[in-house]
């Protein structure tokens, strides 16, 4: 008998993508799969496009406001979503619950642990997130992408899934040629994530400007998103050698084509860049829950695998500093020592994530 499985993820691509990583796996196993996203979740057309099952339930984040209006609003939609999923179970009567982070698990892993189903959660950063310590009391499997300063009971180290497609043999030379760029030059790969983008765009720019009037074999690949593309191709007016996306579905080949990456710390993110061992530049988000984008960063900036720049008043000459010092120093010594860096990490080994969770869940 196939095995089924819940799976409530979504809210960001740092909640969202372990769950469709393992949602996938289990799904070509031959495993009947259906996620829960919040109502009007984006990560519903990725869903879609894959051909996977989901269901939406209406919650909202737990407020973080004096407005008591809010809190009789949350517990409202509580309920009702504690409805909707105690529902789903009885109707789709799973082996296991997952949830991968977000408040969109509560509801799911609650309504499981009461119908007797076995429950397990995952959190990719390294500062457990309020949805997940509520969940906690009820899973009887807390799965960690990173590892954590306090004991959290019945937990274990299995990393962050990433997209398989990190792991297909990548051509550098004809990822960059098909882009317009030289793949003789030193390529940065600049982005920002699904949040807080303004103040890392708006700091990137007038540092990408300096670093090319410097330096004649550097390149930029520059991913604005969608809502600022256009005013970041207007700021960059023609600077030479920077191209500016607004979104791609190729990051895994961008990430494997490039030298350096500058970039926020979700905890998603930084799965890749462990993966892909690419030197990086991280600038925390600095409205990120219990600041754990910094915590995140810190991970990999212990070992010299990455710097760490907070965001602040000074971001773009901080920017300008610690990138001036990577691009250009002698023979490429800073990156190349970065790089080897990557082998001190004690992680488990991204790729290969999916299916060490899948194996976990299906003994449960």
């Amino acid at each position: 008998m196939n095995k089924r499985f819940l799976i409530a993820a979504g809210g960001t691509g740092g909640h969202f993508y372990p769950g469709f990583s393992l949602g996938r796996l289990l799904n070509k196993q031959d495993c009947s799969v259906l996620f829960i996203v919040r109502k009007n979740d984006p990560a519903a057309r990725v869903l879609k496009d894959h051909k996977l099952k989901y269901q939406e339930i209406d919650f909202c984040a737990f407020p973080r406001t004096l407005n008591i209006f809010k809190y009789f609003s949350f517990l409202f939609k509580l309920c009702k979503a504690l409805s909707q999923t105690k529902k789903l179970v009885e109707e789709f009567k799973p082996d296991v619950a997952v949830g991968t982070g977000g408040y969109v698990s509560f509801p799911l892993i609650f309504s499981a642990h009461l119908k007797g189903v076995k429950t397990a959660v995952h959190d990719s950063n390294t500062k457990i997130g309020l949805a997940n310590k509520a969940c906690s009391f009820f899973t009887d499997l807390f799965m960690l992408g990173l590892p954590v300063s306090k004991k959290i009971r019945h937990s274990q180290l299995v990393g962050t899934p990433i997209r398989p497609e990190f792991s297909e043999k990548v051509s550098p030379t004809k990822v960059l040629e098909n882009l317009g760029l030289n793949p003789k030059y030193k390529t940065i790969l600049l982005f920002g994530g699904s949040q807080g983008a303004k103040a890392l765009n708006t700091a990137l720019i007038d540092t990408v400007k300096q670093l090319v009037a410097e330096n004649e074999e550097i390149q930029f690949i520059h991913i604005s998103g969608e809502r600022w593309y256009q005013t970041i191709c207007n700021k960059y007016g023609k600077t030479n050698r920077v191209m500016v996306l607004p979104y791609s579905n190729e990051i895994y080949d961008l990430m494997h084509s490039c030298h350096l990456v500058v970039c926020r710390s979700g905890a998603g993110t930084l799965a890749e860049l462990v993966y892909c061992k690419k030197p990086s530049v991280l600038v925390p988000l600095p409205t990120a829950a219990a600041n754990h984008q910094f915590y995140n960063a810190k991970v990999l900036q212990s070992v010299g695998c990455a710097a760490l720049v907070e965001e602040g008043n000074s971001l773009q000459k901080e920017l300008y500093t610690v990138m001036d010092r990577i691009l250009n120093a002698p023979n490429n010594s800073i990156l190349q020592t970065m790089q080897e860096n990557f082998s001190k990490l004690a992680l488990p080994d991204p790729i290969t994530a999916s299916q060490r969770i899948a194996e976990i869940l299906k003994q449960l």
